[in-house]
C-alpha cells in the first residue's frame, strides 16, 4: 500500500525534531553520567541540561554522587572456635567528581552486584581475620577495636575502586545461645564470688571494729579498775591512819572489811550457795591471815596474842 503523499512529507520533520531532542541530555543533582562513543569512553555529564551527540553518544553509566549505605550480616570464628553473628552498617560515597574517579567508578566493576559483592567480601574477610585471632569474651568489649581495623583495611581498598568510607558500625555481635547461656552463666558465678568476697570483707571489718572496741573497753575497765583500787586503797589507809591515832587494833578494820565482802559477794553472786569455813580454828586462820596485812606486821608471839585477844573481845571461842 503506497503511503500518503502528505505522511511521506511529514518524515524529514520528525527526523529533525527527533534528532534535535536528541541533542539535549538532563542530568539530575547529585549525579553524573558517563558516556561512550561506540563503546569508548567519551566524557562524563554533569547536573543540569547538556548538549551530546545524538545517536552516537550513548549514557552508559549513571552514578550517584551522594552518600549510600547498605546492611552487612556475616559469621566469623574466634580463636577458641566460638561463632560470632555480625550485622554491620557502612556508609560510603564516590571519592570525588573528577574524570579518573568517575571512569574508575564506572568502569572497574562490570556491575554494581559485582561491587557490592566484593566490598562485602572485603569486608568480611577483614573481621574474620582480625576476631580469629581474639577469645569469645574479648569480642564484646572490642567493638570500637573492631571497627578502627576495618577502616583501616578498608580506606585503602575503596579509594582504588574511586570510593572513600564515610562510617563502619557494628550493629549487633552475637554468639550461639549454648555459648550465650555458658556466659551468663560465667558471668553470674562472678556476681556469686564478688559478692561473697565483698561478704567476707564486711565481716572481717566488722570483726576489727569490734576488737577495737573490746580492746578499747578493756582499756576502760583496766582504768576503772585501777581507779577502783586506788580509791580502795586509800580509803584502807585513811582508815588505818584514823584507828591507829584512836589506839585502836586495825585488825578490827580488816575483820570488818572481810565480813562486808561475804556480805557483798553473798548478794551480787549468781550461785545458790556461799561455802566458808567458819570453824573456830578457821576463824582464827582468817584473822590471822588478815592480820598478816597490816601496815606494821607483828611478830609470830604476838601475832597469836593479838589473835587470843581479838577473838575473845569478838566473843569467839578461843579453844
Amino acid at each position: 500500500m503506497d503511503l500518503p503523499i502528505s505522511f511521506l512529507s511529514v518524515i524529514p520533520w520528525l527526523i529533525v525534531i527527533g534528532t534535535i531532542l536528541g541533542m539535549f541530555h538532563q542530568v539530575p543533582q547529585g549525579h553524573v553520567h558517563v558516556t561512550t562513543v561506540f563503546g569508548k569512553f567519551r566524557r562524563v555529564l554533569y547536573p543540569g541540561l547538556t548538549v551530546k551527540i545524538p545517536f552516537f553518544e550513548q549514557v552508559t553509566k549513571r552514578i550517584s554522587i551522594q552518600n549510600l549505605s547498605d546492611e552487612l550480616t556475616f559469621q566469623a570464628i574466634t580463636i577458641d572456635q566460638a561463632n560470632v553473628y555480625f550485622k554491620t552498617m557502612l556508609i560510603y560515597c564516590v571519592l570525588d567528581d573528577s574524570e579518573e574517579c568517575i571512569k574508575n567508578v564506572a568502569f572497574k566493576f562490570l556491575s554494581e552486584r559485582n561491587f557490592n559483592q566484593s566490598l562485602s567480601r572485603t569486608i568480611e574477610g577483614t573481621i574474620r581475620s582480625f576476631v580469629a585471632t581474639k577469645r569469645q569474651e574479648e569480642v564484646l568489649i572490642l567493638r570500637s577495636e573492631i571497627v578502627n581495623h576495618v577502616k583501616q583495611e578498608l580506606d585503602h581498598t575503596l579509594a582504588g575502586w574511586g570510593y572513600r568510607l564515610i562510617d563502619l558500625q557494628i550493629n549487633e555481635i552475637r554468639f550461639d545461645e549454648a555459648i550465650v547461656k555458658s556466659m551468663a552463666e560465667v558471668v553470674a558465678s562472678n556476681n556469686l564470688l564478688q559478692a561473697a568476697h565483698n561478704q567476707g570483707e564486711s565481716i572481717r571489718i566488722i570483726k576489727v571494729k569490734e576488737a577495737e572496741a573490746e580492746r578499747e573497753a578493756s582499756r576502760l575497765r583496766g582504768q576503772g579498775t585501777a581507779l577502783f583500787r586506788e580509791e580502795v586503797a586509800r580509803g584502807i589507809s585513811k582508815a588505818a591512819k584514823e584507828i591507829k591515832e584512836a589506839n585502836l587494833d586495825p585488825s578490827f578494820v580488816l575483820f570488818s572489811m572481810w565480813l562486808e565482802s561475804m556480805r557483798y559477794i553473798a548478794k551480787e553472786g549468781k550461785g545458790n550457795l556461799l561455802f566458808f569455813d567458819g570453824s573456830n580454828s578457821g576463824q582464827k586462820q582468817t584473822i590471822k591471815e588478815l592480820m598478816a596485812m597490816r601496815m606494821f606486821p607483828l611478830s609470830s608471839e604476838s601475832s597469836e596474842q593479838s589473835v587470843h585477844d581479838f577473838t575473845s573481845d569478838m566473843g569467839m571461842p578461843t579453844d
